[in-house]
């Protein structure tokens, strides 16, 4: 199989303007084949759909949009047309799901579409495979059940990666085998393949190293940890978390170039930039650095040498950062605090969907922050991950899907 079709997760053949997974076509948070914004118009609404409970946002894919809440005691996976928001298709089953802090019970990973597949990873530990065009369950996979997957403090939140026909999650589940922290299942069967690690399951979602696509990164509980993609062996393991246990590991690794992955946490974690020497096969740290960019749950962006995220804890307000991914040190930081939010680079633009509510677009400029354009588009209180494609921000609050222009 080619290595573009293992980074990527689509449908058949990527079509330009597609949001096939969480983080975007290459899992970075970066939109491609996007025409240039200006930022200098307002943003327009487009469609909107209102939704039941969860924080997993949307997928768009071969004109679709694919959505997964919860609507009473379902979990509701539904696609419908990416242009208007008319229903093509709906799926749900039972969840006794509660979260054990009474925030959400509805589900937190972001879909992946692949091979004619949608794949869903439930906040109760369901993981299922529907088909793309009817929606008709495939095959199902319960990690409770099968594996012993833990609830965590906010339940199961893992987004899958599919690449060489697997699905890949951590889950920090274990059985009569051992630890499966960290999982592969059968993407044609759904039937577990590999189980590896004795790893906690966190709140961050595995990326593909570029130019090197038979590894996958994860951040899991515990640390920074590579594997295999055939067999699941274990290539790299660092400890990198709080040293209390009231914390989280939530912002997927960011890859910066071919051979190098930024990984960041709050509670006093940090930032970190490591290599993978492909040819040697190891891992090695660059740098540590407490106070250069803690993102609690957002994951950052890599643009030209630098990284842009939001530094600090949500419950005490963010600010939003530049750093320079060489060394760490920060290039600027803006005045305006915000309560969170999540991130989507569009050529040099980058725009930010806060907890506020508003949306943020600003230049991707390592000198200065440079707001372009400031606009409400949802009520406030929300974590989701935004989709970007053909022009259209999809984003959601706690009780709908907008779509919005922007110009």
């Amino acid at each position: 199989m080619r290595p573009l079709l293992l980074l990527l997760c689509t449908v058949a053949s990527l079509q330009a303007g597609d949001w096939p997974q969480f983080l975007g076509p290459q899992r970075n948070c970066t939109a491609s084949g996007e025409a240039e914004i200006t930022g200098s118009a307002e943003p327009e609404m487009v469609w909107k759909r209102m939704l039941g409970s969860g924080h997993a946002g949307a997928v768009i894919s071969g004109g679709r949009v694919i959505m997964t809440h919860r609507v009473g005691g379902e979990i509701v996976t539904e696609a419908l047309t990416a242009d208007e928001g008319k229903p093509i298709w709906k799926h749900a089953y039972p969840t006794t799901y509660r979260d054990s802090f009474g925030f959400d019970n509805g589900p937190r990973a972001v879909p992946c579409v692949s091979a004619d597949k949608v794949i869903t990873h439930g906040p109760e530990g369901m993981v299922q495979a529907l088909d793309f065009e009817t929606g008709k369950e495939l095959w199902s996979y319960d990690t409770v059940a099968e594996l012993e997957s833990p609830q965590g403090y906010f339940g199961r939140a893992c987004s899958p990666l599919v690449t060489d026909g697997k699905v890949l999650l951590n889950v920090g589940g274990r059985n009569a085998k051992g630890g499966a922290g960290i999982i592969a299942l059968d993407l044609a069967t759904g039937k577990l393949v590999w189980q590896v690690t004795e790893d906690e399951a966190s709140y961050s979602s595995p990326v593909l190293i570029p130019g090197n696509e038979e590894v996958s990164a994860f951040f899991t509980r515990r640390g920074v940890l590579l594997t295999q993609n055939s067999d699941g062996r274990v290539l790299a393991d660092e400890f990198f978390r709080a040293q209390i246990d009231a914390s989280v590991n939530a912002a997927a690794p960011v890859p910066c170039g071919e051979d190098r992955l930024f990984f960041s946490a709050a509670y006093d974690v940090g930032a970190g930039l490591w290599r993978w020497n492909k040819a040697e096969r190891k891992l090695t740290n660059l740098w540590k650095k407490a106070d250069a960019l803690d993102c609690h749950y957002t994951t950052p962006v890599y643009h030209a040498g630098h990284v842009y995220g939001l530094h600090g804890r949500q419950e005490s307000g963010m600010t939003l950062r530049c750093i320079d991914v060489a060394d760490g040190h920060v290039t600027w930081e803006a005045s305006d605090r915000v309560p969170g939010g999540t991130l989507i680079l569009v050529g040099d633009k980058l725009l930010m969907h806060t907890e506020a509510g508003e949306l943020w677009i600003f230049s991707a400029d390592p000198k200065k922050f440079n707001l372009l354009q400031r606009a409400q588009i949802t009520r406030a209180g929300h974590r989701s991950h935004g989709a970007f494609a053909n022009g259209l921000l999809y984003a959601r609050d706690a009780e709908k899907l907008v779509v919005v222009k922007v110009k």
